[in-house]
């Protein structure tokens, strides 16, 4: 499964195109990713075939909710539910820094039918072992949880990632989704050392690895003929 970061539906269907096999549809990535708008999600969902995970993050000054922000995050999934899509990208924090189960139990009471990836937040926790098991109780709904073994890059985490991969098959819970710094030319390393079943691609994947440009076939090609 090879996952990649859009914007629009022009990206999305490049994407498509050139054999990616799941989006990641986000607003605003030099902030990290933001809930992108209504109209984005409709024209995306209504131009790709392929499955498209949803962000929904209000703001991007951390990961630790405020009431009325989790009020926003509960509308804007309502809406997605509305239009019948239930795969979204989120995450929550208590002050603690554990997962905010609280959060969990209040969405998944609500909209039961959630196919969620954990993003980033993962990478913020105290214990990353203690919150694979708080996310493993979720796992009807949480399919996945996007990371990079709480390093800046997966490379830098690739031992992280690997007893996190691990610690999956053992629990039979969520995939490891390595995200951060992926590109065709580390993909090889990284999947050597980790063995994970799907990545996450940024940047990695478009020319210049800028996001003000597009997705490029052949860096799809190079990471598909290396992982499939």
């Amino acid at each position: 499964m090879i996952e990649c970061i859009v914007q629009n539906a022009g990206d999305a269907k490049d994407a498509e195109k050139h054999g990616v096999t799941r989006l990641e549809l986000v607003s605003a990535i030099q902030l990290g990713g933001l809930t992108p708008t209504y109209g984005t999600v409709k024209t995306v969902i209504d131009s790709v075939q392929i499955p498209v995970q949803v962000m929904i993050r209000p703001h991007s000054y951390g990961f630790v909710y405020r009431s009325e922000d989790k009020e926003v995050m509960k509308q804007d999934i309502s809406l997605l539910n509305e239009m019948g899509h239930h795969r979204i990208v989120i995450g929550a924090l208590k002050e603690n820094k554990t997962i905010d189960t609280d959060f969990l139990d209040e969405l998944f009471e609500e909209f039961p039918s959630l196919d969620i990836t954990f993003h980033r937040a993962f990478d913020e926790v105290r214990d990353q072992t203690e919150a694979y098991e708080a996310l493993t109780a979720y796992s009807k709904n949480i399919k996945r949880i996007l990371t990079s073994g709480g390093a800046n890059t997966c490379l830098e985490g690739k031992e992280s990632l690997d007893r996190l991969v691990q610690l999956q098959h053992k629990l039979q819970g969520p995939r490891i989704l390595p995200g951060s710094g992926l590109k065709p030319d580390n993909i090889q390393t990284l999947h050597a050392a980790v063995q994970a079943v799907e990545y996450h691609f940024g940047s990695g994947v478009r020319k210049n690895e800028s996001f003000e440009e597009r997705i490029e076939k052949d860096k799809v090609d190079d990471i598909r003929n290396i992982l499939i």
